[in-house]
């Protein structure tokens, strides 16, 4: 922790330097925000309070709706509220956090979307096994394994993020604490860093990525055996699945499978990943699911009805 003695808080250069965009900016995010909050409350609240949360695929969801919550909330809320300062600043210690809290959150969800791909494949591939295949003990052992690996992939950024000496420029262009950013201001060479931080990444992303991409090639050339009814029924719930991955994986793609580098795209690609994918989740699940649809209209009319009779 030496590289705390000369800088105890960074600067952060945020969205734009425009004021009138900054109070747009503020409005729109804010929306956003309490979208997300709300969209996937909805989501916990609806599938814990019917039968769906004893399937599969929408236990799977209700960790996703978790963790969106946790990985927006390491950003948003502090972006928000700079928004509405002339200097932002955030303190050594909280930028180490958000250092780890986004990496380990950001890693969570990406091994979460690459098991509700292979409770996919296994439902449609196998489906005479896939109760037996996906029980609830495979189940938690893939929750457990996402969280694992969410550690195993953060906490060495975080080791390699807090060796790095600050001694000078405290000034970050960015609107949230990130490694590459990072790497741009300590006051060593930061070439070995950076390239051992975009191989972690790198290899996360990549490797579960092209696990996504196979398992989805499998599925559709599985589905040529199917009926047309059972693909409609069979596209419609990987579909959403797929725009969920297209939306997460193609900013994180481009933000971190590239040499340790910093570019004027990465803030707008990383709003994306940290904002914009969490926030259509459960638009995505919720509109494009017949399932998701009835289960929210019955417990959401179930708890209308109880407070009327109530009062």
């Amino acid at each position: 922790m030496e590289s705390q003695k000369n800088i105890s808080e960074f600067i952060l250069l945020g969205l734009s330097y425009d004021q009138d965009i900054e109070v747009f900016c503020f409005v729109l995010f804010l929306f956003c925000y309490i979208s997300i909050l709300a969209g996937n409350f909805l989501i916990l609240v609806s599938i814990r309070g019917s039968s769906l949360f004893h399937q599969p695929m929408y236990y799977f969801l209700t960790h996703l709706s978790c963790v969106d919550i946790c990985y927006t909330s390491s950003v948003t809320p502090k972006l928000i509220s700079d928004l509405l300062v002339g200097t932002k600043t955030i303190s050594y210690n909280n930028c180490m956090l958000q250092v780890f809290t986004g990496h380990f959150f950001g890693a969570i969800e990406v091994f979460i979307l690459t098991a509700m791909a292979f409770d996919r494949y296994v439902a449609i591939c196998k489906p005479l096994h896939y109760m037996v295949i996906m029980n609830r003990t495979r189940c938690n052992l893939l929750i457990l394994a996402a969280w694992a690996g969410g550690a195993v992939h953060s906490f060495p950024q975080l080791y390699m993020t807090i060796q790095l000496p600050f001694c000078g420029p405290n000034v970050i262009d960015h609107y949230f604490c990130d490694i590459f950013p990072l790497l741009k201001v300590a006051c060593i060479d930061t070439y070995i860093t950076g390239v051992l931080v975009a191989a972690n990444s790198g290899t996360v992303t990549l490797v579960t990525f092209v696990v996504l991409f196979v398992s989805y090639v499998i599925i559709l050339l599985t589905l040529r055996n199917h009926s047309a009814e059972g693909i409609r029924k069979a596209l419609s719930t990987c579909g959403s699945h797929i725009t969920v991955v297209v939306l997460f994986f193609g900013p994180s793609i481009f933000s971190y499978l590239r040499p340790p580098n910093t570019y004027p795209e990465d803030k707008i690609f990383a709003l994306f990943y940290t904002i914009i994918a969490p926030m259509f989740n459960p638009l995505i699940y919720t509109l494009r699911n017949m399932e998701m649809k009835n289960a929210i209209r019955k417990i959401w009319c179930q708890m209308l009805f109880s407070k009327k009779a109530h009062n």
